[in-house]
């Protein structure tokens, strides 16, 4: 069983049922819905095709839906606009149509966030423009680097803190329908402090869904360790950071990321060009091939594909090359290079993870099964890593589906249950079902005596299957 996971962004390429179906049996275990230009009617039927399809293939498959968050974007450019180096270019507040002399941003207050001398790094730093004034609702550049220039390119400042919305109200607006859609992970871009993460999760009430704090801006960098701590997962998005941060950096702040998400038991995932050549090609670059490697060497949670699978010419080809190098990465991994941070001394569930994982080290069982409601024993378990293979049965489908991205972990649905006979009996069949333990096998069950509720997980014993 492939340990790491694979998450796969839908589009045009590769929304439609066919196409659905071949990335499922190519290994699909997340699909990544990007909101940033998608209105809730075409969301709607993305993710009603995610569901159909596996439903089609009998497995369980999330879905992410990523928010747009606060990116400073250029408003519409007419058709053909292209910069020359040395010519000046105007950045305005005020909305209208674009053209080489200037275009519309959607920050008002860009103005006032700007100086004489910031360098302005458009649609992913291919074009440069640096500041020579700023006015009233004007800002005047000279173009550094020119090239073509199309609408909604997004513009990052490096060094420069932007007073946009962390969150903003349209995603509020696709949050609310992806609580009433049953979305499964959300997303949320340009994040900069932990409190844009409280923002988004306040305004869930009740209704959480997982949150996927995506690492882009320099100012995330900064607040690292709270953004972990506030978010129940973290996303190294490489595109902006690299943008953002000298690109020289950016894998060292990679395992920065990676370091203090696996410290603290907090799936994590590496995201952006990791096979990028392959939108166009059949193979990957050996470059490429080996930045996969390196973060399953790492011990991520997830890699993602972007563009690839979104507008790529051969998206199931391109997931099934990544599940070769993931497994051929994984295969020849000795040793993990991170272990979660000692648990607090009154944290139950935790203490009760560590036994299981030491447990099934020692008497080499095969398997380790959470008896869970929210997923959360799961989760402890991966994150340390363990050899034995990891089930989680749970009665919500929901959770199965969250579990879909959290490293090792084999979810299945089971019925409910009353007692911890039943429980165990549950989690038993849960094993051999899965093809995870035949019969006569022992097994590692962790669960709650408070049975079927979450966070309750208070005990550890060997069975056989």
């Amino acid at each position: 069983m492939r340990r790491t996971r694979l998450i796969a962004t839908l589009g045009p390429a590769s929304d439609s049922p066919a196409a659905l179906d071949a990335l499922i049996a190519a290994g699909l275990d997340v699909a990544r819905i990007n909101t940033s230009h998608a209105a809730p009617e075409t969301l709607g039927i993305q993710l009603a095709a995610v569901r159909a399809a596996a439903a089609r293939a009998g497995r369980e498959v999330a879905v992410m839906l990523d928010l747009g968050g606060g990116k400073l974007r250029l408003g519409s450019v007419d058709e053909g606009t292209v910069l020359e180096a040395g010519q000046t270019f105007e950045l305005r507040a005020v909305e209208g149509p674009g053209d080489a002399r200037g275009a519309s941003v959607n920050h008002p207050g860009l103005a006032r966030d700007l100086a004489e001398g910031n360098l302005l790094l458009v649609d992913d730093g291919r074009i440069e423009l640096e500041v020579t004034a700023v006015e009233t609702a004007t800002v005047r550049t000279v173009v550094r680097a020119g090239g073509p220039l199309s609408s909604r390119k997004g513009i990052n400042v490096p060094g420069v803190r932007l007073g946009v919305e962390g969150v903003t109200a349209r995603d509020l607006e696709i949050l609310e329908w992806a609580i009433g859609a049953g979305v499964d992970l959300v997303a949320q871009s340009f994040v900069r402090s932990a409190t844009d993460v409280h923002r988004l999760r306040d305004a869930m009430g009740e209704r959480r869904i997982p949150i996927v704090a995506k690492i882009e801006k320099h100012e995330a960098v900064d607040d690292l360790d709270a953004i972990v701590e506030a978010a129940d997962a973290v996303m190294v998005a490489r595109g902006d950071l690299g943008v953002e941060i000298p690109v020289e950096s950016v894998p060292v702040v990679q395992r920065r990321i990676v370091a203090a998400a696996r410290a603290a038991g907090v799936p994590v995932i590496v995201a952006t060009q990791m096979l990028e050549s392959m939108t166009e090609a059949r193979r990957p670059t050996r470059a490429e091939a080996s930045d996969v490697a390196n973060a399953i060497f790492d011990a991520v949670d997830a890699v993602m594909l972007s563009g690839e699978t979104a507008i790529g010419r051969h998206p199931a080809h391109v997931l099934a090359t990544m599940d070769r190098i993931v497994r051929a990465a994984e295969d020849a991994a000795v040793e993990h290079p991170w272990s979660p941070r000692p648990s607090a001394p009154d944290d139950v569930a935790a203490a009760v993870s560590r036994a299981a994982c030491d447990l099934a080290d020692g008497l080499d069982l095969a398997a380790i099964v959470t008896a869970t409601q929210s997923g959360a024993t799961a989760r402890s378990v991966a994150a340390h890593r363990p050899k034995t293979a990891i089930v989680a049965a749970t009665p919500d489908p929901a959770t199965a589906r969250r579990l879909m991205l959290v490293w090792g972990v084999r979810p299945v649905v089971v019925g409910t249950y009353e007692t911890i006979d039943e429980m165990i009996a549950a989690a038993c069949a849960a094993a051999r079902d899965s093809g995870t333990a035949r019969p006569g096998d022992l097994v590692a069950v962790t669960g709650g005596v408070a049975v079927n509720v979450a966070g309750s997980t208070n005990f550890v014993q060997v069975n056989r299957v």
